[in-house]
């Protein structure tokens, strides 16, 4: 329907040009200007609903049909924002006149068009882009229509409040860093220093519906414990998504495999996503839980953000950035963690590993010559078959070495060793078979991926209430255990990754009750890459010194 509104007063140069940022000049007729309100020029030039009425009232005469309508009028050109399930995205359905104005503005989000429907443009936006394009529209003084309420407030049904805690004056501050960065960030602290705490904190801070993705199913019953330990928030008001447990609660915890699987369906729900563990997030099915989450509080956690690969340069803007870190040295100053020390154990391969190992080197060089291990694997990859032979063999070559029997005996006496002095000893291995055969040496506790769950619990609690143990580990010991009092820690095989160092290392930090330090063995193979391997990763820290034993 078409508006014209009259004007009888005279009108200045500049009262006549603000009046054409919202209307087309339609001539002069039996003493009036007439003007046909134009909603599509007012909304390029900026004006809102309510610019708009105040213009009309100043200038118009007989305008009520005029300014009872323009709300109305405006909405005709409204962005309406709803949650597509199946896909999981924000769709946004766009006049299209503004789709033509603004397409230029939204190919910075990664918009896909998706079609038309009656007079709308309907384009697909990644649910974390969702608040930005928002805003976008807010500050264009596009009037926005929020079918799903996705972006309305999630808040608790109460006020949820911290309890049997005091924080740390650093977690504290990681907090404060987190809020000033607009509720965003990747907090990076060693393992043991209470980076749950700080997110517990966040959560209590915000007081909104919150999504726990934790990487292992032993870290969701732990966040879970934590919660119920240190806030005020009745276990009914929690739940668990993992597996076959599906509870969607007020306060979700789920695993990065059942977040991929179910955050189409759930993401509207929270307000706030705290993502544990997060140097996991770059691998692409897990990074698809931050990309299609709506919540606007973001929070990582970390003892090891970065990565060998580079790609937790993508955690940047998943999560708002690293904002906030410690190294165990710091907070070892400071009394929050034990003091440790690492020592490098070096042993030598037999003579027959030795031969072995050496025949497969040259082979291996044979095969690519002067090329980096990474541009192997890139044509590997490529299906070249010399790249692919060429890996087979450096497999065989690591193999040799993780299962050195000069490893596994300098592992088994200083662990007899440790252990009769009193101490708590884990013992760190990549095989399970290397885990299994150490583990009966030592008569000791063994942990691997194959281990039942309930033999795991019974275990993890028999180490813990011990005055002293042997713990022996696979891979599934790096993340996740909850191991308060372990002193002693020995490295017998690993990935060689900095990262996988750290969080060992991490395993022995918490404050012990004696007031003892702890003490990391690293054994590895002098004259072969492992070497190489024990001096890079020892530049991050101080307090370590090299033990050579032939």
């Amino acid at each position: 329907m078409t508006y014209v509104f009259k004007v009888r007063k005279w009108l200045e140069e500049d009262e006549f040009k603000e009046l054409l940022k919202i209307a087309d000049y339609m001539g002069f007729e039996n003493g009036y200007k007439l003007f046909k309100l134009n909603i599509e020029k007012a909304l390029r030039n900026g004006y809102t609903p309510i610019d708009v009425r105040n213009i009309i009232e100043e200038y118009a005469d007989e305008e009520n049909e005029i300014l009872d309508n323009i709300e109305k009028l405006f909405q005709e050109y409204a962005a309406v924002f709803e949650w597509s399930t199946s896909k999981g995205v924000v769709r946004i359905h766009i006049p299209k006149t503004l789709s033509s104005m603004l397409k230029d503005q939204l190919r910075r989000y990664g918009y896909k068009y998706s079609g038309i429907v009656g007079d709308k443009v309907v384009i697909e936006i990644l649910p974390y882009y969702a608040y930005d394009v928002y805003k976008f529209f807010k500050n264009q003084f596009i009037q926005v229509i929020d079918a799903n309420n996705i972006f309305a407030e999630k808040p608790l049904v109460f006020k949820p409040e911290l309890v049997n805690v005091t924080l740390r004056q650093y977690q504290e501050e990681a907090l404060n860093k987190w809020i000033e960065n607009d509720y965003r960030g990747i907090i990076a602290l060693p393992t043991g220093s209470g980076k749950s705490i700080i997110a517990i904190a966040a959560i209590v801070k915000t007081a909104v519906r919150t999504l726990i993705v934790a990487y292992t199913k032993e870290q969701v019953f732990q966040w879970r414990d934590f919660i119920l330990k240190y806030t005020n928030i009745p276990v009914h008001m929690i739940g668990l998504i993992y597996g076959e447990e599906k509870k969607l609660a007020p306060i979700t915890i789920t695993t990065y495999q059942s977040g991929f699987r179910n955050i189409n369906n759930i993401s509207p729900y929270f307000g706030m996503l705290v993502v544990d563990e997060v140097h996991h997030l770059p691998a692409e099915k897990f990074k698809y839980i931050a990309l299609h989450t709506i919540a606007k509080y973001r929070m990582g956690l970390s003892a090891t953000p970065t990565r060998e690969d580079g790609k937790h340069e993508e955690l940047f803007p998943l999560l708002g950035g690293i904002i906030y870190h410690k190294l165990p040295s710091e907070l070892v100053e400071q009394g929050f963690l034990a003091p440790y020390t690492i020592i490098t154990v070096k042993v030598g391969l037999s003579k027959q590993e030795r031969a072995l190992y050496e025949q497969l080197r040259r082979k291996y060089r044979a095969l690519v010559g002067s090329k980096k291990f990474e541009e192997v694997l890139k044509e590997a990859r490529k299906g070249i078959p010399r790249a692919i032979e060429a890996l087979k063999i450096h497999s065989e070559m690591r193999q040799i070495l993780a299962k050195a029997c000069s490893k596994i005996d300098k592992a088994v006496e200083i662990a007899k060793r440790e252990y009769e002095k009193g101490n708590k000893v884990i013992i760190f291995t990549q095989y399970v078979e290397q885990a299994k055969d150490i583990a009966s040496r030592l008569n000791g506790l063994l942990l691997t991926g194959e281990t039942p769950e309930a033999d795991r619990k019974h275990s993890l609690e028999l180490f813990k209430h011990s005055p002293r143990g042997i713990l022996v580990v696979t891979t599934v010991g790096d993340e996740g255990i909850d191991i308060p009092d372990a002193n002693v820690g020995i490295i017998v095989s690993g990935t060689g990754s900095r990262r996988q160092f750290i969080q060992r290392l991490g395993r022995l930090l918490r404050p012990k009750t004696k007031g003892t330090g702890a003490v990391l063995y690293e054994i590895v193979l002098e004259k072969t890459p492992e070497e190489l391997q024990a001096r890079k990763r020892k530049t991050i820290e101080p307090g370590e010194f090299d033990l050579d034993d032939d």
